[in-house]
């Protein structure tokens, strides 16, 4: 037996084994004591201040994700946050540059320090390699295209785009056309989304 011939099956194995315990998605989480049995969360994102984190029900955080929630982070029912995306809820580059060595010592002023909660609404979607920014508010039923920074306010049902992104459309619109194809769903997309249509 060749010692590369081993190497390959060791490498395969390590990738089954690295597989199941990393990037095996489970449902079941915990949010401010309420269980949530159709959550999923990849045990490869990193969420920093956990407990500042707002979690509904049939929510989605797939790989390699970053959410920093010191200020506040809340995701509504069904939101879905595909994979590298990095959502903050504070910036320091401009206080670090400020402060300068003041800042490592943990200075009280706070010049230059952006902060704020993020809120994502039900069933909104976010593409990968996204940056959503501290302060931003997004309404139901958003779809946040790949490789979009988001900061801001932005309604219900946009589809954003862009570096800075900005409203090119409306969810509904692709909805309304699958919807038409099946009939069926619309009580199932009605109690979540309402009867507004386009």
């Amino acid at each position: 037996m060749s010692t590369t011939w081993l190497r390959a099956r060791l490498n395969r194995l390590r990738r089954r084994i690295a597989r199941v315990l990393l990037f095996r998605m489970l449902f079941g989480e915990s949010s401010d004591g309420s269980l949530l049995p159709f959550t999923r969360i990849s045990a490869a994102s990193c969420i920093e201040h956990e407990e500042r984190l707002t979690l509904a029900d049939h929510v989605y955080i797939g790989p390699f994700n970053f959410i920093e929630a010191s200020g506040g982070i809340t995701l509504e029912e069904g939101v879905q946050v595909t994979s590298h995306v990095s959502i903050v809820t504070h910036s320091s580059h401009r206080a670090m540059r400020l402060l300068g060595r003041k800042y490592a010592q943990g200075t009280e002023e706070r010049a230059g320090w952006v902060t704020g909660p993020v809120h994502i609404g039900a069933y909104s979607f976010i593409g990968p390699h996204v940056l959503i920014e501290a302060g931003t508010r997004l309404g139901r039923g958003t779809l946040v295209r790949a490789g979009c920074v988001v900061r801001g306010q932005f309604p219900d049902f946009a589809v954003l785009d862009g570096r800075p992104a900005q409203v090119v459309g409306d969810s509904r619109q692709r909805d309304e056309v699958l919807l038409q194809r099946h009939p069926e769903l619309r009580a199932h997309y009605d109690a979540w989304a309402g009867r507004q249509r386009t």
